[in-house]
């Protein structure tokens, strides 16, 4: 042992030995929902450096506020599509619920919280103390305190809640109802549901503007996105994206200065780019394979797009409007998460 120990230290002193080096750039983290793992990419050469085993469809994946954990919505629910009569699907294996905490440091899995049956989507308040989860099977919002790891409260949000978001002053938190096309307002204060917007078929994220009285939310089965004031709960304008059925609007993205809005179409295989200022359609180009999750890198020059059906992310240059690269993954690419 001790000459081993000696042998470590001289090849240390003499440079022969290295620590291994931290990344030159951030980190991209891609959940991949059908092989139920997480995808790690390297910034700088745009490779995969490791693919961990998460759980059971892994879908919604967001950082604490000091970037130390990464938090992960698993489901043991079967993957089915809308309007898939769910008698006929195998049973959900409910003891694979819940949320996945990831140690950035220690690249695992280090613990597994109940958030409730069949967690889809969620967010994080911005003191970093709790956890607003949509249960997509049980039609309402878990809210986790992360000291107890406890459910404290579950608010009921409509059918098939997927989308949540937490205002940037933390007041107020959104939540979307596929089934019923309706955004829910919950007050963080008093844990209540307050308000309720109708905007159009199948809304799956939000994402709100810096003044916290403005917000955009996507309606996939209308080829929309749609504009509304969070504190009247009012449509003030919806924009069409292309034709029905075709162009199906899945994720909505702020640039940092809130300028551009950018909009993954799933099936429609493009990004759209919007001004927020006019709120008209800037420029469209193509992503990938039915592009669904998407983040921005630190410096907002480069877009990323997770593209499930071909098993790969795109790597965007947005001054250029094409794509760099495509980064080869596992099943079923479905969140993005950049990690500077």
């Amino acid at each position: 042992m001790r000459l081993g120990l000696t042998a470590v230290l001289v090849a240390m002193l003499c440079g022969c030995a290295k620590a291994p080096e931290k990344p030159k750039g951030y980190r991209i983290y891609v959940t991949n929902e059908r092989s139920g793992d997480l995808s790690v990419i390297d910034s700088t050469t745009h490779e995969v450096v490791s693919t961990v085993p998460l759980g059971k469809r892994p879908r919604g994946i967001h950082a604490s506020p000091d970037g130390k954990l990464i938090y992960v919505a698993l489901s043991g629910s079967p993957i089915a599509g809308p309007g898939v009569d769910e008698s006929t699907l195998p049973p959900p294996d409910k003891s694979a619920d819940g949320i996945g905490v990831y140690d950035v440091a220690q690249g695992k899995v280090v613990k597994m919280l109940n958030s409730g049956s069949d967690p889809e989507e969620f967010d994080i308040s911005q003191d970093g103390k709790l956890l607003y989860v949509s249960n997509e099977d049980a039609a309402g919002v878990s809210i986790l305190d992360l000291a107890t790891e406890k459910i404290i409260a579950t608010l009921p949000t409509g059918e098939e809640p997927e989308g949540v978001k937490v205002s940037p002053n933390g007041k107020f938190v959104f939540t979307t109802s596929e089934d019923a096309g309706t955004v829910y307002k919950i007050d963080a204060a008093s844990a209540k549901v307050v308000s309720s917007l109708k905007v159009g078929r199948r809304p799956r994220t939000i994402a709100c503007m810096p003044d916290n009285k403005m917000a955009w939310v996507n309606a996939e089965n209308d080829g929309t996105v749609v504009y509304f004031d969070t504190e009247q709960s009012k449509v003030i304008e919806t924009i069409t994206l292309g034709e029905t059925g075709v162009v199906k609007p899945m994720a909505v993205l702020l640039s940092k200065d809130a300028a551009k809005l950018f909009v993954s179409t799933g099936r429609g295989k493009k990004i759209f780019v919007l001004d927020t200022a006019t709120r008209k359609v800037e420029t469209s180009f193509e992503a990938g394979q039915r592009p669904w999750g998407i983040a921005l890198s630190p410096d907002g020059k480069t877009l990323y797009s997770a593209n499930g059906p071909s098993n790969d992310m795109s790597v965007i240059d947005v001054a250029a409007k094409a794509v760099t690269k495509k980064v080869m993954l596992t099943g079923s690419p479905w969140g993005v998460l950049v990690l500077p």
